[in-house]
């Protein structure tokens, strides 16, 4: 089955398919590894992975299709591509959706915010109006249709932060309408909104769910829970580079501050070296210079280490 398929009928099923975050193709490739059946690339996290920079547009649309195509050649889950605001108007928003079918991305998002934009959970969000959203949907839409018709669109609007719920709601039916597969209304509030919007949006839900992260919008509410209430998809879009920051962080701390100048005496910082080189698949690796390589050239590369 193919991947946008699989993830179409996951979403369809309104089950709260969880979609963790990822930030790149290491991160992408311990998420598929882990279980989870997709990933969504984090713009968030592409930011700060990138150019150790908030979220707040300054992400080339270059540096999004390129950190994507390593993405979905490393993992072999779904995977659904931040856009943000679609790099532009309708037709550049059309054209990065013909660059993520055709490199095999499995969906979407795509958002109504204003240029230059930023992480949905941060203050001075602005919107675009409705109908130059409807437009930039239509046209995402369009591409689908005539190249992958089960690539996921995504509609995201950050409505609800600054003209309330029900505004929210009303663009997210509009988006629907103009060709969108899925609505996301970006750091909605609580329990009685999701509810709402469940109710009133004619088409699957998605909702964001900042596992562990403390000063975000929206109500942590259990996986299980969500699934219940009919929420189709769940991203968790930070995880990969809120870990990978605490982790660094705490290791170069804690090495800097070791008498030693090592951290020899505590081995659950790092995995060994086998172990790494084996996840990024250096036997794959191995395995090809030995089929494709001239015996003799095998034998002189690899012979000061086999002795």
């Amino acid at each position: 089955m193919k991947k946008s398929t699989r993830l179409r009928k996951a979403i369809m099923a309104r089950r709260a398919v969880v979609v963790p975050g990822c930030h790149d193709a290491l991160s992408a490739k311990l998420i598929g590894d882990a279980g989870f059946e997709a990933v969504q690339i984090s713009g968030f996290g592409v930011a700060g992975a990138l150019l150790a920079k908030p979220d707040v547009g300054l992400v080339q649309m270059k540096d999004v299709l390129d950190t994507a195509w390593n993405i979905v050649q490393a993992t072999s889950v779904s995977v659904m591509v931040d856009a943000d605001t679609g790099g532009g108007n309708a037709v550049n928003a059309g054209w990065v959706t013909e660059r993520f079918i055709a490199m095999g991305a499995a969906g979407m998002n795509i958002e109504d915010q204003v240029f230059p934009k930023r992480c949905g959970h941060m203050a001075g969000k602005q919107v675009i109006p409705a109908e130059e959203m409807i437009g930039k949907v239509r046209a995402c839409a369009t591409v689908r249709d005539r190249m992958e018709k089960d690539f996921v669109i995504n509609a995201r609007t950050d409505a609800f932060a600054t003209l309330g719920l029900d505004e929210a709601i009303r663009r997210g039916n509009l988006y629907l309408e103009a060709g969108a597969d899925l609505v996301f209304v970006d750091a909605i509030a609580k329990r009685s909104d999701i509810e709402r919007a469940i109710k009133d949006i004619n088409g699957p839900l998605s909702v964001n769910l900042m596992d562990g992260v403390t000063g975000v919008k929206t109500e942590m509410i259990p996986v299980p829970e969500l699934a219940a209430m009919g929420v189709a998809r769940v991203s968790i879009p930070v995880a990969s580079i809120m870990v990978a920051y605490k982790a660094l962080k705490g290791f170069f701390e804690a090495l800097r501050a070791s008498p030693t100048g090592t951290l020899s005496d505590q081995p659950d910082w790092v995995p060994s070296f086998e172990e790494f080189t084996s996840f990024i698949g250096m036997k794959e690796y191995r395995a090809l210079e030995d089929a494709y390589l001239p015996d003799a050239a095998v034998e002189e590369k690899y012979r000061a280490t086999a002795s």
